[in-house]
């Protein structure tokens, strides 16, 4: 059964794809490292950001942590500052 969640993108995630959310098609019991995976299928140029963070429900999720459709899901790229 598969499932959908949405993804919500931020600074250079958001530039590369042109979207500030995506929603993708996940099976049931679907990791976070397979978000990742779906995600660069998608959109290549998002595999090239090497430092890039999963937040699942507003805390760091690992890649094996289980997501369903009702998780809030954001990218979290590198940030810069001075």
């Amino acid at each position: 059964m598969n499932t959908q969640i949405s993804v919500l993108l931020f600074g250079i995630t958001r530039d590369l794809t042109g979207q500030s959310a995506v929603t993708l098609p996940l099976t049931e019991g679907a990791r976070v490292s397979d978000l990742l995976e779906s995600i660069h299928a998608q959109f290549p140029d998002l595999a090239r950001i090497r430092s890039m963070m999963v937040a699942v429900n507003g805390e760091y999720a690992e890649p094996d942590l289980a997501l369903s459709s009702s998780d809030e899901v954001a990218l979290i790229p590198p940030v810069s500052g001075g």
